[in-house]
């Protein structure tokens, strides 16, 4: 996932605003009660959970995270109060095999039917039993073209820059998007325990950290407007909101491939609010509430229905719109432990 670092143009804010807001009058049970949302940051629109809340009589708290794996820490550490919690596609599989999260049976709900029938059978959740679809996209970076003007769709410009972006080049703090795309790069199989091919990585990496700037998620949409750097890392809806405020910047799509991501509501092991947890779900699984939420974030909802509610930078836009004879963005299972471990040898090296 995908942490977004800002929202969309204020006229995208009031119409998600208005949308939600003329839902408001809709009947339904009470719930009356508490949840808890633990979310990654700027994720959220507020005016969505006032809309649950005043709906439900629920008093929501909220809190924020960074990465998947500070969720994951912050689970296993033994922190406990949260009911909700948004991790990725290959974090959800984490959480379930590490017995972190309560078995919900997504498909009993009443909005089940919304979810597109593409993430109905997923590899990370089979059959919903713990999770329902929040947003989606993909992962790539983005180039400001009014600093480099040749072709942008590969990872050299990542690895092997041109001279232009020497020194002006900013990674994600994300050690499984750096190793995955340097992997790709290498021609390599994502996940691979090949101890010769992942010191090719290692060896990689350390050589192209000469040329990048910084290596940073938060604050990585603002290093791009500012011209800090002239290339960045970018989620798609992180790399729409940058665009829609500096046109030069576009986001590239590698003849290596990339990855694509899928961020879900969970229901954490413990909640002291299942039933109320259970209503935000299905809750945001209504097209009006996850499109409420793409128009602040700048990603792409996981149900059907909701396109009719898009504000227009949606529609077209070359964030979303996958080249012909690109490959298909890659989906990515979570690793071994051992080759988890490989990961965070590579990873540790790299940020000395």
């Amino acid at each position: 996932m995908k942490l977004t670092t800002s929202k969309l143009p204020h006229k995208a804010k009031l119409l998600a605003i208005a949308i939600t807001a003329g839902l408001f009058s809709s009947t339904a049970v009470q719930a009356a009660g508490e949840l808890n949302i633990y979310n990654w940051s700027d994720y959220m629109d507020q005016a969505v959970l006032d809309k649950f809340s005043k709906k439900y009589d629920v008093k929501v708290t909220y809190d924020t995270y960074d990465s998947n794996e500070t969720l994951l820490s912050k689970l296993k550490s033994g922190v406990t109060g949260y009911d909700v919690a948004v991790p990725g596609d290959y974090m959800v599989k984490i959480l379930i095999d590490e017995d972190l999260l309560e078995k919900i049976e997504g498909s009993k709900l009443s909005n089940y039917k919304n979810i597109k029938s593409e993430l109905k059978d997923v590899y990370y959740d089979p059959g919903h039993q713990y999770s329902v679809p929040y947003q989606t996209g993909t992962t790539s970076f983005v180039v400001d073209t009014d600093v480099y003007k040749g072709d942008i769709n590969s990872l050299d410009m990542l690895f092997n820059p041109p001279e232009e972006l020497k020194g002006k080049i900013n990674m994600f703090r994300d050690v499984n998007n750096v190793i995955n795309a340097a992997l790709r790069y290498k021609g390599f199989e994502i996940c691979n325990n090949n101890r010769e091919e992942l010191k090719q990585v290692n060896d990689l990496l350390i050589e192209a950290k000469q040329n990048w700037q910084s290596i940073a998620s938060d604050g990585a949409k603002e290093m791009l407007i500012t011209g800090d750097v002239a290339l960045s890392m970018a989620w798609n809806g992180m790399a729409l909101q940058a665009r829609l405020e500096k046109p030069s910047l576009q986001y590239a799509y590698p003849k290596e491939n990339m990855t694509a991501w899928a961020d879900n509501l969970v229901v954490l092991k413990g909640s002291k609010n299942i039933e109320n947890a259970k209503l935000f779900l299905n809750f945001m699984l209504e097209p009006e509430n996850a499109a409420a939420i793409s128009n602040v974030t700048g990603y792409t909802p996981g149900v059907v229905g909701a396109d009719q509610y898009l504000v227009a930078e949606f529609k077209g836009a070359p964030e979303f719109t996958l080249p012909e004879g690109n490959p298909t963005p890659q989906f990515v299972p979570p690793c071994s432990p051992e080759v988890v471990k490989f990961y965070d040898r590579i990873w540790t090296n790299l940020l000395r």
